[in-house]
């Protein structure tokens, strides 16, 4: 509501205009007291139909905060639903996401609430799915997925539990398919050369046996393709 607005809330006032805003879909700006120059306030269709703020209907001052309020609920809820339709998102996302949109702290949290009742912010579930996915699609280890969903606001214990619900054997495989294409590279004396892939992936997040395990077939994988075939001579 703007300042005129805001001013005018003190007493009772009556809706003489109703103008839909060309560039927000389903709101509608009210005019009241045959004052055209702004509006007084603007809500949803959905809150105009529920309050009936039609033209002529008298709104009084106690009645007013009610309507601010479910309109900025609504708002919210409408802004996040709108947010997650470009991807799954975690709660700390979402509350940031309200926020730049500058919806206040009580109607942001109030919105989260109905959307994880209705199981569209999911921490656990996003959490699982995101390890899942970064780890087939870009070969980082569960150390390092448990710190950037730690960064994406999820708590330590479900990040925890995600990441240990990965299959060991999958991770070792990305692992060593790591290790393989990033072998061929690696410069140095042979020695030098293996400490240094093992740091290459234990930066990427994989556990110490995992990076033992890789890092040893990847050696042995390359040394066979080295050897000359017997039945060539």
């Amino acid at each position: 509501m703007n300042e005129q607005g805001q001013a005018e809330g003190a007493q009772t006032v009556r809706i003489t205009s109703v103008e839909q805003i060309r560039k927000e879909k389903y709101r509608y700006n009210l005019f009241v007291n045959d004052i055209q120059d702004e509006p007084f306030i603007a809500v949803h269709e959905d809150i105009m139909i529920k309050f009936r703020l039609f033209k002529g209907r008298e709104i009084h001052p106690d009645e007013l905060k009610e309507i601010a309020e479910e309109d900025t609920k609504h708002r919210a809820y409408a802004l996040g639903i709108q947010y997650l339709g470009l991807r799954p998102r975690t709660h700390k996302e979402m509350a940031q996401y309200l926020a730049r949109k500058g919806i206040d702290e009580q109607a942001a949290e109030q919105a989260i609430a109905r959307l994880k009742q209705e199981r569209l912010v999911d921490d656990a579930d996003y959490a699982s799915r995101f390890a899942a996915s970064r780890l087939r699609g870009q070969a980082k280890g569960r150390l390092l997925l448990r710190q950037e969903l730690r960064m994406r606001g999820i708590a330590k214990e479900t990040a925890k539990e995600a990441t240990d619900e990965l299959d060991a054997e999958e991770e070792t495989a990305v692992a060593l398919r790591a290790a393989i294409k990033k072998w061929p590279y690696i410069k140095g004396e042979p020695r030098e050369r293996r400490h240094k892939l093992m740091g290459y992936l234990l930066r990427r997040g994989f556990p110490g046996s995992v990076v033992k395990e890789a890092v040893r077939e990847a050696i042995r994988q390359s040394e066979a393709e080295d050897e000359p075939d017997m039945l060539d001579n």
